[in-house]
Formats: structure tokens, sequence, C-alpha cells
């Protein structure tokens, strides 16, 4: 695949534009041990490891943070029931495990014998109205109290700030210019955010980006959650692309081009693996996939494009 080839390019943000590592990360851990003591008197400081993390999110079905979240959750429980290490059960459950998420960890954990049933109705995940006890609070401690106020018009039980304040924005005013001049106004996003989510941290960089044929999945149905290819169709009919460039950090982000380009629809994947905590397993998971671009940061496109 040439490189001048492409007419457009897709960024997903987690990763990419932005590094979560100390934000969505630290949410996900603060989240579990909230719940747990919550409803199971489960003391945990750091239930999920950087190696954990990266396993849930190479499998494939886990490009929503609160999907593994609620799966820390629920093996954490089977855990203290089966009177088993919390990790070494994770990591049994991540063995094997395809792109189905969460449907994968209940299916397993069931085929184990240890009746999470009783979890399962309390926590009511994921509840359509985004309502329940992890998405409320998941919520709560991402955006802190302000922000969460704005979005959800609810008071929130929490007074820190909000984890969303540690997000490290990567993308830049320049690297975007540097290439509007092959893409023009073709440069897009297709996110695991929300629009709140994305412009609390991006701001005035997120105009730079062709917002109308953008896709915020947050703000969508649960069935279009990656890796569905239908919200990178979507932005690339907008676009009028007859061949993009996607540029994410995950299994998710692969799968979701791959699933496009079966569907008839010319897309490339370039992988982003130097944002995370280990940026060097990253890297290998996606040369053993043959990903075509391997960047470790998005600050590189504008030479592997051949803009400079």
């Amino acid at each position: 695949m040439k490189s001048d080839e492409f007419d457009s390019i897709i960024f997903d943000c987690d990763g990419v534009l932005i590094d979560v590592t100390k934000s969505y990360d630290t949410t996900i851990n603060k989240t579990i041990s909230y719940v747990l003591k919550e409803i199971a008197d489960i003391t945990v400081d750091t239930p999920l490891t950087n190696e954990i993390l990266l396993t849930f999110k190479s499998t494939g079905g886990f490009n929503d943070e609160i999907d593994i979240t609620y799966s820390g959750i629920l093996c954490f429980i089977a855990a203290k029931k089966l009177n088993k290490n919390p990790t070494e059960l994770i990591l049994d459950v991540l063995d094997n495990a395809d792109n189905s998420g969460i449907a994968y960890v209940e299916n397993f954990l069931n085929k184990i014998d240890v009746n999470i049933s009783d979890i399962k109705s309390r926590l009511n995940y994921p509840s359509i109205d985004k309502n329940d006890l992890i998405h409320s609070t998941f919520d709560q401690l991402f955006f802190g109290p302000e922000l969460y106020g704005k979005i959800f018009q609810k008071e929130s039980k929490f007074s820190e700030k909000g984890f969303i304040k540690n997000d490290k924005v990567i993308v830049n005013s320049e690297l975007i210019e540097s290439l509007k001049k092959k893409f023009n106004d073709k440069i897009a996003i297709v996110t695991g955010r929300g629009f709140n989510a994305i412009s609390s941290s991006l701001k005035e960089i997120l105009n730079q980006f062709n917002i109308e044929n953008s896709v915020f999945l947050e703000d969508e149905l649960r069935d279009l959650a990656k890796p569905n290819p239908q919200s990178l169709i979507r932005s690339m009919k907008g676009l009028n692309s007859k061949n993009c460039l996607y540029v994410g950090d995950s299994m998710e982000d692969m799968i979701l081009v791959q699933k496009a380009s079966e569907l008839g629809f010319q897309a490339t994947f370039c992988g982003i693996y130097g944002s995370g905590k280990l940026p060097e397993v990253k890297k290998k998971m996606f040369v053993e996939k043959n990903v075509p671009f391997i960047l470790e940061s998005i600050n590189f496109l504008p030479k592997a494009l051949n803009l400079v």
C-alpha cells in the first residue's frame, strides 16, 4: 500500500490523540475498587495491573473501558467465591478470550461453576439509561463534579477533581495543518468517547477536524461499538473517501478496519504503540498481526506519509 493513495485520514482518540494512562486507566481501577467495597466489602487498591489492562484491550472486545471495569468486578467477586487469586483468575479468563467482550467473560465464569447471578442482577450492567452503579461511578470519577453535573444534570457524590484532568493531549494544531496539505478537510475522528469527553480535553483543536463526519460512539447505541465497522463506514461515506487510513492503537481498531475492508470499503490500519505503559508489548502485537503502518506516535505521520 502506497501512502500517497490515501484520500482521508480518520483517528481514534484514546491512546492516539490523547494519552489516557493517567485518566481512563486510573478511572477503571478506582471504579472497581469503589464498587467492590460497596457491594462485596472487598478492599483492593489497584485491581488491574498494566499488563492485565493491555491484555483486556488486546482481545478485540473491550474498546469500552467500562466493560473492562465490569469484567474486573465480576472476576474479583468470582475469585472470592472460589477462594482463588483474582489476578490468576482474570488471566485464566483472558487466556483465550475472543472479541465478544463481556459476553465471553460471563460465559467463562458460568462454565467454571461459580454463581454470579446475584451480583449481575445487582449491577444491572449495561443498563440502557447508563444509570447503573458502574456507569454512574465511572462517569463521576472520570468527569469530576463540575463536568459531570454539566453533562448529566446530576450532582456527583465525589468531590475530587475528575481524572479527565489527567488526559495528556498528544495532537497539536501544527500536526493537523501538515496533514491538511494532503487531506484537506478529510480529517475526522471515530472514537469510543462521547463528544463532551473529547471536546473537554482537545478544546479548540477539535475544530480542526471534520466534526460533521466524525463519530463519537459513547453518544451512539451500544450496538455500534467497535469493532462494528459501521462507524468507520459512516465517516468514510460522509467524507466521500475511497481510500482511508485509520489511525488507532488497539485490536478493536484493527478489527474495525478489517471488517470495513471486507464490506468493500478500502481502509488501511495504522497502529500507534507509544502512548501506553507497555509500548514494546503493543508494538510486538502489531508486528505479529502484520499491521502495514506501525508508528510510535502520530507525530511521525507526516514523515510516514511523505509530507516532509
